[in-house]
């Protein structure tokens, strides 16, 4: 085992690497009860969306961990479980089974561009900014998804939204555990968000705002439900343009998620030389298999975790702080119980989502906002995602606009030919869609 991981070679130890895993674990741990509370409102079992959580973030932690030797925790990742509920089966109404299906091609293709080195292509061809807008977009969005959940911003005709009673039960809740929350994270302590929603729970349990759990452990909830439900469709459905957006959409967020969190958590530990990320096609291949797998059993696409970066601060070196981590999303399959109080009260997971949103939107400031033809794509990309509830029709108004102001700037051989094509396609997406 120490041969295998490299312990001498990296200067750690089990007891180190252990530590590490607990510490991604417990700042990651949200996602539990996070993702059935998003995706139930498809229409998803939520006990069974928790189990699925739980086995894709440790099938592929474990993938990684052993396969790529990464300190690298996965999870069903944010952005794109919003993505999957409210931009593709309640914006798009498109079945849930259906979209499950997307999730799993999107899988399956990054694993083919994995193995035949076309990521780099495709990553040289996306400009860094439209990058960097895109995700600090699904910041924005997550963040309104939440305030919206907890009853803080409710619709206002009027104005389209407004303030809601914020001296209500649920938004007063989602106040007080956003204040905690953000105490927490500024205080640095690990798990943070974690932390802060226990608090919440347990706060709102005691007012009555959240019911009270029959216990807190006990049988693992039953993945039938949604189980191999992706191949349960009329496979007639998948040959539509409208799928084609999602399978893209999810493929594009997830493949540079996964490459900026990498790439981030990598360099942090140590691990980049040269500009070189070691073992970049391991990691990869294990997110892509994870994501595929996670849709199998039941979940939205399964991607590598910034929360990592917290297990690398406590010491984790080499794969086994991941199967440490894996081992411990085994394990919280028998905290089912608890999941009724998340389930039923979004104020309690609300300000997760608010912080993650904070989290996300630091990416705007590596964006040259004093280049006017980066400016306007960028800032439209990270605007309508949450003005439209779409991610999608974000990335689509970026990729449209860049390539005309880049040519109005005199760039046009700047653009990469494959941004010419995606201008076209996202063009005919919103002209027939």
């Amino acid at each position: 085992m120490d041969r295998y991981f490299g312990f001498k070679e990296h200067g750690t130890s089990y007891r180190q690497e252990m530590i590490a895993g607990l510490t991604t674990f417990l700042s990651m741990a949200y996602i539990l009860f996070v993702n059935p509370s998003i995706l139930s409102a498809t229409g998803m079992d939520a006990g069974a969306v928790f189990t699925a959580t739980a086995l894709a973030a440790a099938i592929g932690t474990l993938i990684m961990g052993i396969v790529a030797n990464y300190p690298i925790a996965l999870a069903p990742g944010m952005g794109l479980n919003a993505f999957f509920t409210f931009g593709v089966v309640l914006g798009m109404g498109i079945p849930w089974e259906t979209a499950l299906f997307g999730v799993f091609m999107s899988g399956i293709i990054f694993i083919i561009i994995t193995v035949t080195k076309i990521r780099e292509k495709i990553i040289n061809a996306i400009p860094a900014e439209l990058k960097y807008a895109a995700a600090a977009g699904i910041g924005l969005f997550i963040a309104f998804i939440g305030l919206k959940n907890a009853g803080i911003i409710v619709g206002y005709e009027a104005t389209l939204v407004t303030l809601g009673h914020l001296t209500a039960g649920g938004p007063l809740l989602a106040i007080f555990g956003l204040v905690v929350t953000s105490i927490f994270m500024v205080r640095g302590f690990k798990g943070g968000i974690f932390y802060g929603m226990i608090i919440t729970a347990i706060v709102g349990v005691i007012t009555g705002v959240a019911p009270m759990p029959s216990g807190i452990v006990g049988s693992v909830p039953s993945l039938s439900p949604t189980f191999m439900a992706a191949f349960s469709i009329d496979f007639s459905e998948i040959f539509t343009v409208s799928l084609l957006v999602v399978i893209l959409t999810f493929l594009f967020v997830d493949f540079f998620d996964t490459a900026g969190t990498l790439y981030a958590v990598a360099n942090q530990a140590g691990f980049v030389k040269d500009n070189k990320l070691p073992r970049a096609d391991r990691a990869l291949l294990a997110d892509s298999s994870a994501t595929s797998i996670g849709a199998l059993l039941g979940t939205s696409t399964t991607t590598a975790y910034i929360e990592s970066s917290s297990g690398v601060a406590a010491g984790g070196r080499t794969g086994f702080a991941s199967v440490t981590t894996g081992v411990l999303f085994l394990i919280a399959l028998f905290f089912s119980p608890l999941l009724v109080i998340f389930d039923t009260t979004p104020a309690i997971t609300a300000p997760a989502l608010i912080i993650v949103g904070v989290l996300m939107a630091s990416s705007l400031s590596q964006i040259e906002w004093n280049k006017f033809e980066i400016a306007v794509p960028a800032f439209l990309t990270a605007l309508t995602m949450p003005l439209t509830f779409s991610i999608a029709d974000g990335i689509a108004i970026g990729f449209i606009f860049y390539p005309i102001t880049m040519v109005a700037k005199g760039k046009a051989k700047e653009v990469h030919p494959i941004m010419y094509v995606l201008f076209v396609i996202f063009i005919a997406y919103f002209v027939f869609l």
